[in-house]
């Protein structure tokens, strides 16, 4: 049997419409048609109704979400127990806002009434989805950050591999003529070792593990040494076109962010290209005076190289434009971008003092412009490959301290090579008893960074209490930038990055002896 209030309605007091009016959710009475009985002006303000005309409106009438059949079948199950739950109501002028509803049922002369208090929670929706969203981008950082870890320990294992590889490479091809098939093999082989060392260094370049080291460098090489990667990622659906400028002025950066910038607009362009498609990359050189760049917001005064990749995808309207360098701002779906490709694209030139002009319009593909700074310095038009540098040996005294075997017996017969006297030891415990055992001058310290018993900077400190003159260089399979983040090494630190050739260890020896 039904639970009855009363046996018959009440009469409307003014002390029920005062406690209906002093809530600050809206209220609404509804009979089981969901004909309104009753509203306070707090309700008929949330769905934009005049109060006098509130007995006219059905529930029909705001609820979005659910269908007549849906709500008439909602309010055949309400009873005195009641029920919460959330739904969408739409306004008088069509918009729409999410709200809270807390229902109950009563009976009055036998006939079911439904009190309804209605809570406006757009804006708790909204703090919800942003909360949200924040946590999803920090689990894309997170996720990010795992994936560099990952990508310099794979660095740190593959380069000793080919540290090891190329050495002895080096040793080989010093014992055969250069006219001997078996010199060409080694040649060969020797090529494919260090183009497996720049593909390691890209794979960083990705993860934004490597460390920065400007030089002066040609960006039609550049562009050039990254084109099959560039294929291969984008997909065979979408035709990559090489456009080299001539005669570029040369430009003084790290390579390896040069290869960032083209990985972040191909990954963007090809994500934005459906079905098959074109991307081209282009280079230049253009200058801009004081008047142009007063006309034309944005622009730099000066001599640029141009780096334009160009795709025939979808475009972008102007807000996405205006909003495409800030952090975790994407247009993707979940799982398909973290947001901070074009930011970083975009750090990366105001670090190398360049700028960028983008060019979009929806359905018309969207252009990168990128101005770099020509470099002035002095013009090395023969620069050598790293294996061919002129190497300059010496007789000092090396203490060389490496914890793998076939990389301590490799880099020893490097240094002997070059004129160096060496004590190796396979150890920090074995090297600091070398160190105190030695009777003569040991003129530098070379050790790995990452050692069992203590790392090559606890060493460093140690070998420097006995002796404080003592040079040090410190070598590793990981990037500087890795190391210096965990606080094994400091910044100012003299680091060889593995691998490394016999001529590129001289010249960094050298370097340190001479005070340069």
């Amino acid at each position: 049997m039904k639970n009855k209030i009363s046996d018959k309605v009440p009469e409307k007091t003014d002390r029920c419409r005062i406690l209906m009016e002093q809530s600050r959710d809206g209220i609404v009475i509804l009979d089981q048609t969901g004909q309104v009985i009753e509203s306070s002006q707090r309700f008929a303000d949330m769905i934009g109704h005049p109060l006098d005309s509130m007995t006219r409106l059905k529930v029909f009438d705001w609820e979005y979400l659910f269908s007549p059949e849906q709500i008439l079948e909602m309010i055949n199950q309400v009873d005195e127990k009641g029920d919460h739950f959330e739904t969408t109501h739409r306004r008088r002028d069509g918009s729409t806002y999410d709200v809270e509803i807390t229902t109950n049922a009563a009976w009055f002369d036998g006939q079911k009434q439904i009190f309804c208090i209605c809570r406006d929670i757009t804006e708790r929706k909204q703090i919800e989805a942003e909360n949200e969203n924040l946590q999803t981008q920090l689990i894309q950082a997170q996720k990010m950050e795992s994936v560099g870890r990952l990508a310099g320990g794979v660095a740190h294992d593959f380069n000793n591999m080919l540290g090891i590889i190329l050495g002895r490479l080096e040793f080989a091809m010093e014992k055969v003529h250069k006219n001997d098939s078996v010199y060409v093999d080694l040649k060969e082989i020797e090529t494919a070792a260090k183009r497996s060392a720049d593909i390691t260094n890209q794979l960083l370049a990705f993860a934004r593990k490597q460390p920065v080291s400007p030089r002066q460098l040609g960006l039609n090489d550049t562009v050039k040494n990254m084109l099959n990667l560039l294929r291969r990622l984008i997909g065979e659906d979408i035709d990559l076109i090489w456009k080299p400028g001539g005669s570029l002025w040369p430009l003084k950066m790290d390579p390896s962010q040069i290869d960032q910038i083209l990985a972040n607009l191909c990954v963007n362009a090809r994500d934005a290209i459906t079905g098959v498609g074109s991307l081209t990359i282009e280079t230049g050189k253009q200058s801009f005076d004081e008047k142009f760049c007063s006309e034309h917001p944005g622009f730099i005064p000066g001599d640029f190289v141009r780096l334009t990749i160009s795709d025939t995808g979808c475009g972008m309207d102007k807000n996405t434009l205006d909003n495409i360098f800030e952090p975790f701002f994407t247009t993707k779906g979940v799982g398909r971008g973290t947001g901070l490709g074009l930011s970083t694209v975009y750090g990366i030139v105001k670090q190398n003092k360049g700028f960028i002009h983008v060019h979009s319009e929806p359905g018309q593909g969207t252009s990168f412009n990128i101005y770099l700074p020509r470099f002035k310095g002095q013009n090395k038009t023969n620069m050598t490959m790293t294996g061919e540098k002129a190497a300059s040996g010496g007789t000092e005294t090396i203490l060389l301290v490496e914890d793998d075997p076939a990389i301590l017996r490799m880099t020893r017969s490097m240094l002997e090579r070059n004129g160096y006297s060496v004590i190796s030891a396979a150890t920090p415990r074995q090297a600091l008893t070398a160190m105190k055992n030695h009777a003569g001058t040991i003129d530098l310290l070379l050790t790995d960074v990452i050692m069992p018993e203590m790392n090559g900077q606890d060493l460093a400190e140690k070998i420097t209490a006995i002796n404080p003159v003592i040079k040090r260089l410190f070598m590793s399979g990981y990037t500087a930038d890795i190391i210096t983040h965990h606080t094994i090494l400091n910044d100012s630190a003299a680091f060889i990055q593995k691998p490394f050739s016999m001529a590129d260890l001289a010249e960094k020896l050298r370097g340190l002896l001479d005070g340069k």
